[in-house]
C-alpha cells in the first residue's frame, strides 16, 4: 500500500503579477480539481483529465494558473490549453509518471512521460487549427505594390512539382509509335524538296499520292472564278454557320460529279451523302459507325499505308491484312477472305467489314463484276459490312470498264444497308488541300451518327461555295475529267518506259497513280530486311522516295511503289539517272 503524500506550494510575486500552483495527492482512488483561484476575475482553472477509477493506484490532481501583465499594467489570465495543448499534455504525463514510478522504475519514470510529452506536443503543434504568426500588415500608402501570391491559391497550386504532366493512354500510345520507312521518307522529302531550278539536288517525291499533272487546269479555272464564286455571294450565307455535314446545293453537285466521272452508270442520292473535311475523317467516321475498339476489318494486301492510321489510331479497330500474290497480279481472293475471317474468329476477334480499294492502291487493279459480286455474297454470308474506296475513280485509263458497287447494289437484290463508299475530290480535282471527302451510305443508323459526326470534320463555308461553282461548270468538268486521264495514262507510259530500261518491270494496271515496281532482284536477301535495305539506298543515295512494299503490308519482299503523278515530263530522266546508279551498284554486288 503506497503512503499517503501531501504536497503544496504557494508563490506569490506580487498584487496582479503572482500565480498559485496547487498539487494535491491523496489515496481516495478519484482524481479531483483544486478549487479555483482566489484572485478575482484574473484566473481561469482548465478541467483535469479524468482517468478511470482504479483501487491500488495513485490519484492526483492538477491546478496551474498563470497571469501576466500587459503593457497597460492590465492583470489578464493566460490558459495553459492556448499554448499547443500543454495543459493537456501534462494532465496526461503527469498521472502517467506517477503510474510507472509505483512500479519502481526512477529512469523509465522520468524519460518515458518525456518522451511521450515531447511527441505529443509535435502532435499538437502540427494540427492546431489557429494561425501561429499574426496576418501580415499592409503596406503604407504610396508604397510600391507587388503582387502576393495568395494563400489559398498556394495550397491548391504549390510550386513544387510531384512529377510530369498526365496525358491519356491514348495519346501515349500514338506519341510513341515510331514512323515506319513511308513516313520517314515523305520527312525527308519535306526537309529538302527537288526543284528543278531552285534545288536540283533535293529529294524527289514518289511517294505521295497526289496528281499534280492537271494543276494547270485548275489555276486557270480559279483565276477566271474563285473571286465571283466567294465575294459575290451574300455574306450572311459565307460567314454564319451551317450545317456540319454539307451544304445540300454541294451534295447535289458532288452526287452529280461522282455519276459524271462514272460515266453515267449510276446514280447517287444527295440525301445520302456526308461531306467531311478529306477522306481520312470519312474513313474514320465509318469505322467509329460499324465496328466497336477491339472489332476488326479484313484488308486485301497491299494496301496504302495511311490507313492504318486512318482507321486504327482513334477508333481502336485492328486491321487484318489479307495477302493478295504477284501469281494472281495481287488480285482480290475470296478464299483468302474466307481464311482470315476464321482465323481471326478463332482469335477471337470479331470481324465487322471488308474494305477494299477500288482501283486498288497501289496496285492499280480494277475489281470486276464478279469480284464484286463474290464479295457482297461474302459479307451477306458473315453479315459483315462492305467499306469500298473509290477515290481514284476518274484516274482510270485504258478501255478496262470500271464497275462501281453502288452500280451492283442498283441492279441486284442486295442489302444496301450493310455496302458504304468513300469517295474525295483530293485526286479527281487534284485539289488535296481543299480536303472533300464523302460518305455514301443507304443506312439510315450509319447517315444519322455521321451527320452528328461531321461537327468535329466539317468542310469551310468558303470552299463549298467555290466548289459548288466549280462543279456547276459542266464543260470545264468534261475538259478536265479528259484531260486528265489522258495525261495520267501518258506520264504512266514514260515512267513505265524508263524503268524497263533499267530492268524493272511493273505489271499492267488500269488506274491510280502508282507504278507498282518489282524490285526483288535488286535486293541482297529475299526479306523484308533486303528490302529495306534497297529503300535505303534509293532514299540516301539516289535521293529518291519511293514506298517499300512491307509498308503496304504485302508479304512478298522486293515490290515498290512509285507516284508518277507528282512529276513532270522533264523530271523522268532526273529520275532514271539516279535510281541507275543505285541499280548498277546492286548489281555488280550481286
Amino acid at each position: 500500500m503506497h503512503p499517503h503524500i501531501k504536497r503544496e506550494t504557494e508563490r506569490d510575486g506580487g498584487k496582479g503579477r503572482g500565480g498559485t500552483r496547487k498539487k494535491k495527492i491523496g489515496s481516495s482512488g478519484s482524481i479531483f480539481s483544486n478549487a479555483p483561484s482566489t484572485t478575482p476575475s484574473t484566473t481561469s482553472t482548465a478541467n483535469p483529465y479524468q482517468f478511470p477509477r482504479r483501487h491500488h493506484a495513485p490519484t492526483m490532481t492538477l491546478t496551474r494558473t498563470r497571469t501576466v501583465k500587459s503593457e497597460d499594467d492590465a492583470t489578464k489570465p493566460v490558459s495553459t490549453a492556448t499554448r499547443g495543448g500543454a495543459t493537456t499534455a501534462m494532465r496526461l504525463i503527469v498521472p502517467l509518471q506517477g503510474l510507472v514510478q509505483g512500479s519502481g522504475g526512477l529512469v523509465l519514470g522520468s524519460v518515458i512521460p518525456c518522451a511521450l510529452f515531447y511527441f505529443l506536443q509535435l502532435y499538437l503543434k502540427r494540427n492546431r487549427s489557429g494561425p501561429t504568426t499574426p496576418p501580415p500588415t499592409p503596406p503604407p500608402a504610396g508604397a510600391s505594390s507587388e503582387l502576393h501570391r495568395v494563400q489559398s491559391r498556394s495550397i491548391i497550386s504549390p510550386r513544387g512539382s510531384t512529377g510530369p504532366a498526365h496525358v491519356s493512354s491514348r495519346a501515349n500510345s500514338i506519341a510513341k509509335q515510331s514512323d515506319g520507312p513511308y513516313f520517314v521518307g515523305l520527312g525527308r522529302v519535306s526537309e529538302d524538296p527537288y526543284d528543278e531550278t531552285s534545288n536540283p539536288d533535293g529529294f524527289v517525291q514518289l511517294g505521295l499520292e497526289e496528281n499534280r499533272l492537271s494543276l494547270d487546269l485548275i489555276q486557270d479555272w480559279l483565276a477566271e472564278n474563285a473571286k465571283e464564286s466567294i465575294i459575290g455571294r451574300d455574306i450572311s450565307g459565307i460567314a454564319t454557320y451551317q450545317s456540319f455535314d454539307g451544304l445540300m446545293e454541294l451534295k447535289v453537285a458532288v452526287a452529280r460529279f461522282m455519276s459524271q466521272v462514272m460515266e453515267n452508270s449510276v446514280f447517287f442520292d444527295p440525301s445520302c451523302i456526308i461531306l467531311t473535311a478529306g477522306a481520312t475523317p470519312a474513313m474514320e467516321m465509318l469505322s467509329f459507325c460499324l465496328a466497336d475498339s477491339g472489332n476488326a476489318f479484313l484488308v486485301p494486301s497491299p494496301y496504302c499505308p495511311d490507313l492504318d492510321r486512318d482507321i486504327k489510331w482513334r477508333t481502336g479497330v485492328e486491321m487484318i491484312p489479307v495477302p493478295c500474290r504477284s501469281a494472281d497480279n495481287f488480285n482480290i481472293s475470296i478464299t483468302a477472305l474466307d481464311r482470315a475471317f476464321t482465323q481471326a474468329k478463332k482469335r477471337g476477334l470479331k470481324v465487322r467489314g471488308v474494305v477494299i480499294s477500288n482501283p486498288s492502291n497501289p496496285t492499280g487493279n480494277l475489281l470486276s463484276r464478279e469480284i464484286l459480286y463474290s464479295l457482297l455474297d461474302f459479307a451477306t454470308e458473315k453479315n459483315i459490312h462492305i467499306i469500298s474506296n473509290e477515290m481514284l475513280v476518274g484516274s482510270t485509263y485504258e478501255s478496262k470498264e470500271f464497275v462501281s458497287i453502288a452500280e451492283i447494289i442498283d441492279s441486284e437484290d442486295f442489302d444496301r444497308n450493310r455496302v458504304h463508299i468513300v469517295y474525295s475530290l483530293s485526286q479527281d480535282l487534284s485539289l488535296p488541300s481543299f480536303k472533300v471527302g464523302v460518305i455514301y451510305s443507304f443506312n439510315v443508323n450509319v447517315l444519322s451518327a455521321s451527320r452528328k459526326l461531321a461537327r468535329f470534320s466539317s468542310i469551310s463555308i468558303p470552299t463549298q461555295f467555290l466548289l459548288i461553282s466549280m462543279l456547276s461548270d459542266t464543260i470545264f468538268i468534261q475538259k478536265l475529267i479528259k484531260m486528265s486521264r489522258e495525261r495520267i495514262h501518258r506520264m504512266r507510259e514514260k515512267f513505265i518506259a524508263g524503268l524497263m530500261q533499267l530492268g524493272i518491270s511493273c505489271p499492267k494496271s488500269n488506274g491510280g497513280f502508282y507504278c507498282w515496281a518489282d524490285m526483288s532482284r535488286l535486293i541482297r536477301s529475299y526479306s523484308e530486311k533486303g528490302e529495306i535495305e534497297l529503300w535505303d539506298k534509293l532514299l540516301n543515295v539516289a535521293k529518291v522516295n519511293i514506298t517499300p512494299g512491307s509498308s503496304c503490308h504485302c508479304v512478298e519482299p522486293g515490290w515498290f511503289s512509285c507516284c508518277f503523278t507528282m512529276l513532270t515530263e522533264s523530271d523522268i530522266p532526273v529520275v532514271m539517272e539516279r535510281l541507275s546508279k543505285v541499280v548498277e551498284t546492286c548489281k555488280s554486288h550481286s
